[in-house]
C-alpha cells in the first residue's frame, strides 16, 4: 500500500472523527447560543422597561446606610510577602469603618505569622488566627478555624457580625466593596462580586486566558444563571455570607461551616443555601467616582460603566504548569466531587446549569480534538492552494454535503463565540486585549485539556474517590499597590535621631508603670521632651508634626466641627486650607477614620501629629466646658517669682503628658483590648447624654467596678497644674 493510500485512509478516519466532533460541538454550541440569546434579550428588555422607568441608582445611597459589623476571612498558608500587603491595603483603602479582618495562619508557618503580626501592630482591626492543626490542611479547614475565632471575638466584644466575607490572600479589594455588601445584606444571604484578573501583556497567553474566561463568565454567564435560577455559586473570593447563612451552615455541618474534604468548598455552599430557600445575588455595580475604582484597568477603549465595576482583582498563574494544577483542582471539586455531592434536582433550570458546570470535562476534550482536526483541514487547504495540480485531499471533507453543512454551522457558531468573548473582554480591559482574545482561545483549550487529564488521573489514583484528592495550593503573586512601609518602633526612632541611647530606652521600658506607654514613661521620667516624642511619633506615622496651643483654636473652626466627631476620632480642628480642614491628633489616625471624617464633613481632611495631651485638653476645654488651661496659674507663679519661665515650660509639658482620655485609660489598664474597644465605639453615640463608661457597662463589656477603678486611676494620674506647682515648690529644682 502506497503512502498516498495510507494517508488517504488516515484522512478518512479524521473525517469520521470530525463528523462526530462536529455533531457534539453543535450541541454544545446551541447550549452557549441559548445563554447568549437570553442575556442579550434580557438586557434589551430591561433597557426598554426597567432602566426607562427607574432612575439610575445613586452610589451615594450606599453611604446613607448604617454600617453593619462585617468580618473579612483570609486563609493563609505560606503567604509571606502576600498576606501582609493584602491586609494592609484592605485596612488602608476600604471605604468603611465597621469591619475586622481575620487572617488564618498555621502553627508550623512562623514566617507568615510574623508577616501578619507586623500588620496587626499597625492596624488594630486585623487579627491573627492560628489553626489548631499544622498546615497545609484544606482551605475549608482554615476557614472553619477562622470562623471559630470570629465567634469568640463576638463573645468578647458583644458585637454580632452581620456579614462574613471570603477573600484569598492575593486579592485586591474594591474601595466600595463593603459598602455594597452592607447595603444588600438586609435582603440577601449570599452576595457575589465579579472577579477580574489583573492584565499583563496581551501576548502572555497563560495569564491572559484567565481574564478572557472570567470576563465572559462573570460578565454574562453568571448574570443569566442568577436571573434564571436565583442560584449563585461562590467564586471563593469576593463572597459575602449573611449571619443567618453562616449559622445555618455551621448547624448543618455539626459545628463545621465548610466541608473540609471539598476542594471547592465555596462552590458547594451556593447549592446548599438555594435548597434552604436563601436569597443569592451576583451583583454588577459600577461606580461613577474614579477614586472608588483605583485599581480598574486604565485602557481608554474600555467601557466607562463596565470598567468601573465593584469587583475583586488578583493575579492569576502565568506558567502553564501552575495553571494546569489550579484548574485541575477546580475540575476535581466542581465536576467529580460535585457529581457525588450535588445530585440532579427536580428543577430543570438548576439542572441545566449543573450540566453547564460539568460539561467542561467533555467539552474541553472535544475542543482540543476539534482544534487538532481544524489544523489538519487548514494544512490540507494550504496544500491544495500551493499545489493545485496535486492530490485534492481536502475533497475528502468538502465533497460531503453533511460535512460541509456541519463545518459551516460550527464555524458560524465559533465566530459568534469569538465575538461574544471579545465584547466582554473589551468591556473591562479595552480593545487591545479583546483583539488578542481569539488567539488565546486556542491556548486556553490546551490548558483546559491538560487540566482535565490531570484531574482524571488524580481521581483514578485515589481509587475513583474524588474526595480523597489532596488540596494542591497555588502559589500567589501580589501586585505592587501601596508604597506604605511598616513603621519603626518609637524607641528605634529616638535612638536613630540621637535623642536617647538604648540604655535609657531599656531603663524606661523596665520602669514603666503598669500599662504605661513608652512615650508616657519617657516624659514622666523627664528623659525626653514632648516635642521630641511628638516628632518621633510623626515620623513613625509618616506625617507632619506640629506643636499646637489647644486653648487658642479659632472659634469658626470649632463651630464647623462637632463634639461627636472630636470625641469619636479624638482629634481637634487646627486649621483650614484650600482643600479642606486640618486636624491634630496625639495618635496615629487610620486611613479609614480619615476617609470617614472627610465624608461626614463633606471636605478633604488632612492631619498632623501634635504633642501628647494637647488634643485631650482641647476637647475638654472647648467641647466639655472644663477649665483646664494651665497658662493662667503658671503665669501667676512666674510673676510671683516662684520659678522662672523655663520651669513653667517644663511644668506645662509635664502637665500635658499626664492627660489621658477615658478610652485610652481603660485600654492601657488592660480591661479592654484595642481591637475590641475600636469595634465597640463604632456604635456609641458620642453626641448623646450617655457617658462612654456607662455604655460599656450597659453592653456588658466591663463591670461598673472596672469603670470606677479606671476613673479613679485617671484622677490619680491627672494631677492639676496647682498640684504640680505645689509639688515642685516642696522639692525645689525637681519636677516629678
Amino acid at each position: 500500500m502506497s503512502f498516498v493510500e495510507v494517508f488517504t485512509h488516515y484522512l478518512f478516519g479524521i473525517r469520521y472523527l470530525a463528523l462526530v466532533l462536529m455533531v457534539c460541538m453543535l450541541m454544545f454550541a446551541l447550549d452557549d447560543i441559548f445563554v447568549d440569546v437570553y442575556y442579550w434579550a434580557r438586557r434589551f428588555w430591561r433597557r426598554l422597561t426597567v432602566y426607562r422607568n427607574r432612575d439610575k441608582f445613586d452610589e451615594n445611597a450606599l453611604f446613607q446606610k448604617k454600617e453593619k459589623p462585617l468580618a473579612i476571612m483570609v486563609p493563609a498558608w505560606q503567604e509571606v510577602g502576600v498576606v501582609a500587603k493584602m491586609a494592609e491595603l484592605a485596612a488602608s483603602e476600604l471605604d468603611y469603618e465597621n469591619y475586622q479582618i481575620f487572617v488564618g495562619t498555621y502553627p508550623n508557618d512562623p514566617d507568615t505569622q510574623n508577616d501578619v503580626d507586623s500588620v496587626c501592630q499597625r492596624f488594630p482591626n486585623v487579627h491573627k488566627v492560628v489553626c489548631a492543626r499544622p498546615g497545609p490542611t484544606s482551605k475549608a479547614d482554615c476557614l472553619n478555624n477562622v470562623i471559630a475565632s470570629i465567634l469568640e471575638f463576638e463573645k468578647r466584644t458583644r458585637v454580632k457580625f452581620e456579614g462574613f466575607i471570603l477573600h484569598d490572600a492575593e486579592d485586591v479589594v474594591s474601595a466600595m466593596e463593603l459598602r455594597l455588601f452592607n447595603y444588600l445584606l438586609d435582603r440577601k444571604d449570599l452576595i457575589q462580586l465579579p472577579v477580574y484578573p489583573f492584565s499583563r501583556s496581551p501576548w502572555r497567553f497563560t495569564a491572559g486566558h484567565y481574564l478572557d474566561e472570567f470576563s465572559e463568565m462573570h460578565g454574562k454567564d453568571m448574570v443569566v444563571r442568577e436571573a434564571m435560577v436565583g442560584q449563585v455559586p461562590s467564586a471563593g473570593v469576593g463572597t459575602c455570607f449573611s449571619r443567618r447563612a453562616i449559622l445555618r451552615l455551621t448547624e448543618e455541618g455539626d459545628g463545621l461551616t465548610f466541608d473540609i474534604q471539598s476542594l471547592t468548598e465555596d462552590y458547594d455552599i451556593g447549592f446548599r443555601m438555594k435548597q434552604w430557600g436563601m436569597e443569592e445575588i451576583f451583583v454588577h455595580f459600577s461606580v461613577t467616582d474614579k477614586k472608588y475604582a483605583t485599581f480598574a484597568e486604565q485602557s481608554r477603549s474600555r467601557s466607562y460603566s463596565g470598567g468601573n465595576v465593584v469587583c475583586v482583582r488578583e493575579y492569576f498563574p502565568e506558567s502553564l504548569s501552575t495553571a494546569v494544577r489550579q484548574k485541575s483542582r477546580w475540575i476535581v471539586g466542581i465536576v467529580f466531587q460535585g457529581i457525588q455531592v450535588h445530585k440532579w434536582s427536580e428543577d430543570w433550570k438548576l439542572n441545566y446549569f449543573l450540566w453547564r458546570d460539568r460539561k467542561g470535562v467533555i467539552a474541553h476534550f472535544l475542543s482540543f480534538l476539534a482544534t487538532l482536526v481544524a489544523i489538519h483541514v487548514i494544512l490540507l487547504g494550504l496544500y491544495d492552494w500551493l499545489f493545485p495540480e496535486s492530490y485534492r485531499f481536502l475533497s475528502i471533507f468538502t465533497n460531503d454535503a453533511l460535512s460541509v453543512a456541519l463545518i459551516q454551522i460550527n464555524f458560524a457558531f465559533f465566530i459568534n463565540r469569538i465575538f461574544q468573548r471579545a465584547i466582554f473582554v473589551r468591556r473591562y480591559y479595552g480593545i487591545t486585549q479583546a483583539l488578542v482574545s481569539p488567539i488565546r482561545l486556542f491556548w486556553g483549550n490546551l490548558i483546559n485539556f491538560l487540566a482535565n487529564l490531570r484531574a482524571i488521573r488524580q481521581v483514578i489514583e485515589q481509587g475513583g474517590n474524588p474526595r480523597r484528592v489532596a488540596w494542591d495550593k497555588t502559589e500567589h503573586e501580589y501586585p505592587t499597590v501601596s508604597d506604605r512601609a511598616l513603621g519603626q518602633s518609637l524607641g528605634s526612632i529616638l535612638v536613630a535621631k540621637g535623642v536617647l541611647t538604648e540604655d535609657k530606652i531599656n531603663f524606661a521600658l523596665e520602669n514603666r508603670r503598669p500599662f504605661e506607654r513608652l512615650g508616657q514613661a519617657l516624659q514622666r521620667m523627664q528623659l525626653v521632651s514632648a516635642d521630641n516624642i511628638g516628632k518621633a511619633l510623626a515620623e513613625q506615622a509618616k506625617v507632619e508634626y506640629r506643636y499646637i496651643d489647644p486653648f487658642a483654636i479659632d472659634e469658626a473652626l470649632l463651630a464647623d466641627f462637632s463634639d461627636a466627631l472630636a470625641l469619636k476620632y479624638r482629634v481637634l480642628p487646627v486649621a483650614k486650607n484650600e482643600k479642606g480642614i486640618e486636624v491634630a491628633s496625639e495618635n496615629r489616625i487610620s486611613p479609614i477614620a480619615l476617609a470617614s471624617l472627610s465624608r461626614k464633613l463633606n471636605k478633604q481632611v488632612t492631619w498632623v501629629m501634635c504633642q501628647t495631651g494637647a488634643v485631650t485638653l482641647g476637647i475638654r476645654y472647648h467641647y466639655q466646658g472644663v477649665e483646664c488651661n494651665p497658662e493662667p496659674e503658671l503665669n501667676r507663679a512666674v510673676e510671683q517669682g516662684l520659678f522662672d519661665a523655663d520651669v513653667a515650660k517644663d511644668l506645662k509639658e509635664y502637665f500635658y503628658s499626664l492627660q489621658i482620655q477615658f478610652g485610652d485609660a481603660i485600654q492601657q489598664a488592660g480591661f479592654i483590648e484595642a481591637p475590641v474597644f475600636n469595634q465597640i465605639i463604632l456604635d456609641f453615640d458620642f453626641a448623646g447624654d450617655m457617658r462612654l463608661g456607662d455604655y460599656l457597662v450597659q453592653e456588658g463589656v466591663v463591670s461598673q467596678d472596672v469603670v470606677d477603678s479606671v476613673i479613679e486611676q485617671q484622677k490619680q494620674r491627672q494631677l492639676s497644674i496647682g498640684e504640680l506647682i505645689d509639688e515642685y515648690l516642696l522639692r525645689p529644682g525637681a519636677v516629678q
